[in-house]
């Protein structure tokens, strides 16, 4: 692997830098929506999956008394 200056090294992530497409403020905030979106959905899908299996598990283990 070739070894190269530290200033050839900056110019090269300069240049690659401003080759990125960067998101609008609308696409952001949009995404970040979704994102709080999803992870509300997510919680509520574990949150009913997890009473449902402590109440599953509480009636087997109540079969015993």
């Amino acid at each position: 692997m070739a070894k190269i200056s530290p200033v050839e090294f900056f110019r090269q992530v300069r240049t690659e830098t401003n080759k990125v497409t960067w998101p609008t403020r609308r696409e952001t905030l949009i995404t970040t929506a979704m994102v709080f979106v999803m992870v509300l959905v997510a919680s509520l899908f574990f949150l009913a999956a997890d009473q449902v299996m402590q109440f599953a598990i509480r009636q087997i283990l109540s079969l015993g008394h």
